[in-house]
């Protein structure tokens, strides 16, 4: 049979060198999205199929974690929590952080975790710290599950406590949340693949933030408390999102539409800065990871 001529031959897909930072070939991601959920059932299954207990996990982490706050932060330092059940008060910031730190650590490693896989076949790269957002969503969902049925408990049990309107605001904030999340997390891994020490501070760095972040106390009292340093958490994005959270489950929560706004903004502005970095850094990254 004749060869056809190379302007007869007609491609399913044409790969290019990248010219442009802002090529993100996101119709690409779209076309893989079938991939996107097999790592989204790998990430699940292969966390938890050596482990006796399973996802049960999903449920023992924040209630242990939330017990031994209450003891320590609740019981022993006796910090406010604006006069909500204590259990309910720290599970509500555990669930929400547990989200964003998830997402931000586990982004934060895609090249040197995937380098082997990367450097061998070809797909869209950003689908990689796509699954992790996706799969961690399955976490927060358990974990929300846990949260709703202590709620129910303290509501049957009389509790001072009362869902308000802005429990509408919740999918919005699980964006934000996992925005945040990805964003920082990519532009670590971004950097990673010159200085590995990094690697090593991102789990350090995610335990201070979480004191930087009305997780263990409300925003009232360290305005009221430590108002030299209080303008630190306030200017923290996240403070805004387990604030919300709070606000929309129980009622109490230092929340208004300029600091969610301003939430919004940094999240965005997050994401476009880590994709553009992850973006530049995937067409050299195999040379040095």
């Amino acid at each position: 049979m004749p060869l056809q001529n190379a302007q007869d031959e007609s491609w399913d897909l044409e790969i290019k060198p990248q010219n442009n930072l802002f090529e993100l070939h996101l119709a690409d991601v779209w076309r893989y999205r079938d991939l996107l959920g097999l790592l989204v059932r790998r990430d699940f299954v292969s966390f938890y199929k050596q482990t006796i207990l399973g996802p049960l996990w999903f449920f023992i982490q924040p209630l242990f974690t939330t017990i031994i706050y209450t003891f320590i932060f609740g019981n022993l330092a006796g910090i406010s929590t604006d006069g909500l059940p204590q259990p309910l008060f720290y599970m509500a910031g555990i669930t929400a952080w547990n989200y964003f730190a998830d997402c931000l650590t586990k982004t934060s490693t895609v090249f040197k975790d995937n380098a082997n896989i990367f450097g061998k076949v070809y797909f869209p790269r950003l689908i990689m710290p796509l699954s992790i957002v996706v799969s961690n969503l399955v976490r927060f969902g358990v974990q929300m599950l846990l949260f709703i049925l202590l709620l129910t408990y303290y509501y049957f049990t009389g509790a001072n406590f009362n869902i308000t309107f802005y429990v509408m605001l919740f999918p919005l904030l699980v964006i934000l949340m996992g925005i945040q999340g990805l964003g920082i997390g990519l532009i670590i891994t971004a950097m990673t693949t010159k200085y590995r020490d990094l690697a090593f501070l991102v789990t350090f760095g995610v335990q201070l933030l979480m004191y930087a972040t009305t997780v263990i106390y409300p925003l009232s009292t360290a305005i009221s408390k430590y108002p030299k340093y209080a303008w630190i958490i306030e200017y923290n994005p996240m403070t805004t999102i387990i604030e919300g959270f709070r606000l929309g489950f129980l009622g109490e929560g230092s929340f208004n539409l300029q600091s969610f706004l301003y939430t919004s903004f940094i999240s965005v502005l997050l994401l476009f800065i880590g994709v553009i970095i992850f973006n530049r850094v995937e067409k050299t990254f195999v040379d040095t990871v």
